[in-house]
């Protein structure tokens, strides 16, 4: 039976609900410095927002060393009556500081499976998906290194591999990577931030692949390219079959970007984003985007 992996246990699919597919309630990285959420009363109140528009789950992409704090998402998940999955997996190696990664060689797949399985560090809480991440228009060694231990990782658990695509690019090398040479099955790819390069003709054919592609703002650092985030959802959603390939997520990785802090957060994807899409493709593809494709991406029959 296929379940989501969330830090309260596996639930049924269809109990996610609403779901931001790919945002932040905790993240700290000296690539964003002075803008670390780890404030907890900031990511319950921003998770009670949340709740308000009609937000069942959130996904948190936050992965290995970047501040989790997985021991504080069971409460927070709790009070809000949100659904909360959490993360394993590694970032760029830029996010990283001295000797993280150096601790890691030879044992990242152990790390990876322990943590879907067994729990993040003693926190008892499993992850229930892995994170990682490509560079802009390449693959270098980092990520080659990290993606070959996330499909290890996949077929040791079943467990769905999410994607950073730096600046949305990428798209193709990733899944010919991930698919081709190290045959993940493409449904249990997440393609990340295919907003910020809004190339149709990639778009349809990493859809067509059958992987889900994650369009994930708003963001004011990527605003030169979010306006055309409904165009590109159209054009997958008149393309035969590609509409079941669809989510959306907020991505609210700085404390500024939250609700609560004046930022747009995570209430603003169903505020704002959802009734602009509903203008595009209409309100079943949007229902659609926002509750059975993000159970279908991230429900595993676990291993």
């Amino acid at each position: 039976m296929s379940t989501v992996r969330t830090v309260l246990g596996d639930v049924l699919p269809e109990h996610l609900g609403v779901c931001d597919a790919h945002d932040h309630l905790f993240l700290s990285t000296p690539l964003l410095p002075g803008q670390e959420l780890r404030d907890a009363a900031a990511a319950r109140a921003e998770m009670a927002a949340f709740r308000a528009q009609g937000g069942g789950g959130v996904v948190q992409w936050t992965p290995y060393g970047l501040g989790r704090r997985a021991a504080d998402l069971p409460a927070l998940a709790r009070e809000s009556g949100v659904h909360v999955v959490a993360a394993t997996g590694l970032h760029q190696a830029g996010h990283y500081g001295e000797g993280t990664l150096e601790r890691l060689r030879g044992r990242l797949v152990d790390v990876f499976v322990a943590e879907l399985t067994e729990g993040i560090g003693t926190s008892g809480v499993r992850a229930g998906f892995v994170k990682v991440a490509g560079g802009f228009h390449t693959l270098d060694a980092h990520a080659r290194w990290t993606m070959a231990a996330a499909a290890e990782a996949h077929h040791a658990t079943g467990a769905p591999v999410a994607v950073h695509l730096e600046l949305g690019t990428g798209a193709l090398d990733v899944l010919d990577l991930l698919c081709g040479e190290l045959a993940v099955p493409p449904h249990r790819v997440v393609l990340g931030h295919l907003n910020r390069s809004p190339d149709f003709v990639v778009h349809r054919q990493a859809a067509e692949a059958g992987a889900y592609l994650a369009f994930d703002g708003p963001s004011r650092a990527h605003h030169a390219t979010d306006w055309r985030m409904p165009n590109a959802v159209r054009a997958l959603a008149e393309a035969g079959g590609c509409a079941d390939r669809l989510l959306l997520g907020g991505d609210t990785a700085t404390a500024g970007a939250r609700s609560v802090s004046g930022g747009p957060g995570m209430p603003y994807l169903l505020r704002r984003v959802r009734p602009r899409l509903e203008l595009a493709v209409g309100v079943e593809v949007v229902e659609r985007m926002l509750t059975e494709n993000p159970a279908r991406a991230f429900s595993v029959e676990w291993r």
